[in-house]
């Protein structure tokens, strides 16, 4: 398992700072992600981008471009990341690399993944990462397919209510090939880098709740059911649940001897997410609220509440 590493330890840096890994020269170590960072340094002053901030600068040399590269990624099965406050989420990630015949994947300290950023590539937001390393099958000698999650910990990982955003993924590599950056002889021209960036993109969602209340029960015939309810959504700054408000959200009925709901009326959440309204007792049956989402939060439907009427 890797350690996972805070933003702020590795602001303007992108995620290859952040790598921990078992390794023959110890690039395992929490210390050593400075070390990984001039790596990235250095390779990026070499193509003319802005070298990142958070290292102390390469030793000699330059990282050559490292012959490999990234295709069919998939993160969370093409579908949005929805995360509440409490319980950790793990997003599943598929992905192919090529690489040429000299590249050894398999070494232990060759680093590799997929991660998820926000922000600009040069000073991003937030990173996510998965709690462990690909694991990959090689396909033929310059092939293979890999496996591996994006783990969210919301007391963690997110900054704020900001990153119910978009996200782009990003490929890294790094193969050591032996040297240690940590040394002041390292000659990092022996080191090979490669970052594929905008692979994807994908979302982070806000975990919604809906509830729902119809009452009297039983009712008579033709008198008025009165149904109440909640849109709340997760608070990443807080972590506690607020109610979602000014939304629209569907008042929605099924016969108790059907099995499809019809919408009744449409309403909206007041300042606290509140719903509220009134509609005829006709049948027996189940009423519910069902909200059609938004981009920051998925839809979600209330367990539908039976009315009995007489």
């Amino acid at each position: 398992m890797r350690i996972r590493a805070t933003v702020a330890a590795v602001s303007g840096a992108l995620a290859l700072s952040a790598f921990v890994a078992p390794g023959a020269h110890a690039v395992g170590s929490a210390d050593h992600r400075a070390d990984i960072a001039k790596v990235q340094e250095a390779a990026r002053a070499a193509s003319g981008k802005t070298p990142f901030t958070a290292s102390t600068g390469a030793t000699t040399g330059t990282p050559y471009a490292l012959d490999l590269s990234f295709s069919n990624v998939k993160v969370n099965n093409g579908k949005p990341i929805v995360v509440g406050t409490t319980n950790k989420v793990t997003a599943p990630v598929t992905f192919s690399v090529k690489h040429g015949a000299d590249v050894d994947i398999t070494a232990d300290d060759f680093l590799l993944d997929v991660e998820l950023y926000r922000g600009s590539y040069d000073n991003p937001v937030n990173i996510l990462v998965g709690d462990d390393f690909p694991s990959c099958t090689e396909t033929s000698t310059t092939t293979a397919t890999c496996k591996s999650t994006i783990d969210v910990y919301p007391d963690y990982d997110l900054v704020s209510n900001a990153d119910a955003t978009t996200w782009k993924a990003i490929g890294l590599g790094i193969a050591f090939n032996g040297v240690d950056p940590s040394d002041p002889n390292a000659d990092l021209s022996k080191v090979g880098y490669i970052d594929q960036d905008a692979l994807l993109t994908t979302r982070l969602q806000r975990y919604s709740k809906l509830t729902v209340n119809a009452a009297p029960e039983p009712v008579k015939k033709g008198r008025t059911v009165t149904v109440t309810g909640k849109l709340s959504r997760a608070n990443w700054e807080d972590l506690a649940y607020h109610g979602y408000t000014g939304q629209s959200v569907k008042l929605q009925f099924r016969k108790k001897t059907s099995s499809t709901y019809t919408t009744i009326k449409t309403i909206k959440t007041d300042g606290t997410g509140n719903l509220k309204t009134t509609t005829t007792a006709t049948v027996d049956g189940y009423f519910r609220y069902s909200f059609a989402g938004t981009v920051s939060t998925p839809a979600v439907n209330a367990v539908g509440d039976y009315v009995d009427v007489q």
